[in-house]
């Protein structure tokens, strides 16, 4: 495994300086960092192999196309997906699960039906469905938290009928760190013959994840939150039902005979990837997870959960501080408090110290409601952070306090 030092060379950013302070990079759960590898990838392939895939016969668009298609292969591999015709490529966690929401939910859902959420989710996977609610007329049913913010596994059980027909819930929670036992959660489910998908944004940078172990129908998460570039994501869905549901949007590459009578539509996965796809980014993404799965996912969580305890630790001796999400299982993620301290206050302050966090709701305001509160500030870790970061972090939060005394 390279060393700590050895990774951090392989990220440029991470030299910066800050308000001529050294950048403390603590936001990961926003978006990580790039390392040379990924950025060179980008580089050359709008160097050296840029052409529109697929439909072209010249050498160029034959050497995208493969790059692309490999790129896909190389998805599946890091899932353990069952085909490579089972992984969508798309813009994002986001558009993913309104890519399912869309197209399960036209196919699939009629006004009554229910659709199991958590109290932890993020905006991403609560607002898709209210907009479905508002066409079709479901029912959006909510597992909520105990009181170490922890899903209520026998309150979850509870919500299930014979009208529940979906549940989509986050793998990991972006503002708590409560990694949710999905597993159990889709075993459920699957008694009631209701199908899953799980939201593995906060996920797949921290843990090694199978999606044919999870027996998960759906699987989403982002490439930037991966050391992958932006605008790139991935939508794993069992092939029966990405064969039986309708395509999520219509124009080139999704169609394989089109007439002003009649549109016939295109196998997996192309039909549901209308338009010229990012094929750069699919590439950059491979490299990402080739640079993450040489790092290796157990060591990334190793190092990442002793800064958590760590960080976790030294925290709990500042007076005043409120630490939420205190799951048994937890990923590296602080949301915190400190007395009466605006979380902005502290993030601005913490920003003049070269110290860059997270600050306001998170895209998770039902959870701020449930913990009765407005915002966080939130410290998240990645494979590059160290110990004497940790450090500065303390430091930074114990002098904000000292100010507001």
């Amino acid at each position: 495994m390279k060393s700590i030092e050895e990774i951090r060379a392989d990220f440029p950013i991470l030299s910066k300086k800050v308000y001529n302070k050294d950048l403390v990079y603590l936001d990961n759960g926003a978006t990580t960092q790039k390392p040379v590898h990924v950025v060179n990838k980008i580089e050359e392939g709008y160097y050296n192999t840029n052409s529109n895939i697929h439909r072209g016969v010249h050498f160029l668009s034959q050497e995208a196309t493969e790059a692309h298609e490999n790129a896909r292969k190389r998805v599946q591999r890091f899932l353990n997906a069952n085909k490579s015709e089972e992984i969508i490529f798309t813009r994002g966690t986001t558009e993913a699960i309104n890519l399912v929401v869309s197209s399960f939910g036209d196919k699939y859902l009629k006004e009554g039906d229910e659709v199991i959420l958590s109290e932890m989710e993020h905006h991403a996977n609560i607002v898709p469905w209210q907009m479905l609610r508002e066409r079709k007329g479901i029912v959006i049913k909510v597992v909520p938290m105990n009181d170490k913010q922890e899903l209520d596994m026998d309150a979850y059980k509870r919500l299930f009928t014979d009208k529940t027909k979906f549940v989509s819930i986050t793998h990991v929670s972006n503002v708590l760190g409560t990694v949710n036992p999905v597993k159990e959660i889709v075993k459920i489910a699957h008694e009631h013959q209701v199908p899953v998908l799980i939201d593995g944004a906060q996920a797949v940078p921290h843990l090694k994840v199978d999606v044919q172990d999870l027996d998960a129908d759906f699987y989403v998460f982002s490439g930037h939150k991966i050391y992958g570039p932006t605008g790139i994501g991935v939508l794993y869905g069992k092939e029966n039902w990405l064969n039986a549901m309708p395509p999520y949007q219509g124009g080139g590459e999704m169609i394989s005979h089109v007439s002003f009578d009649k549109t016939t539509y295109n196998e997996l996965p192309y039909k549901f990837e209308a338009g010229t796809p990012d094929y750069i980014g699919s590439t950059a993404l491979a490299a990402a997870l080739d640079y993450v799965e040489e790092i290796g996912l157990d060591n990334i969580a190793k190092h990442e959960h002793e800064l958590l305890e760590y960080a976790t630790q030294e925290l709990n001796k500042i007076p005043g501080m409120k630490i939420y999400g205190n799951a048994q299982d937890k990923s590296g993620v602080i949301s915190f408090l400190v007395g009466k301290i605006h979380h902005y206050d502290m993030g601005m302050l913490l920003d003049k110290q070269g110290i860059a966090v997270r600050t306001g709701h998170h895209c998770a305001q039902p959870l701020m409601q449930a913990l009765g509160i407005e915002g966080t500030v939130r410290a998240s870790f990645g494979m590059y952070n160290t110990k004497e970061e940790v450090d500065k972090l303390i430091a930074g939060v114990k002098r904000v306090a000292m100010m507001f005394e």
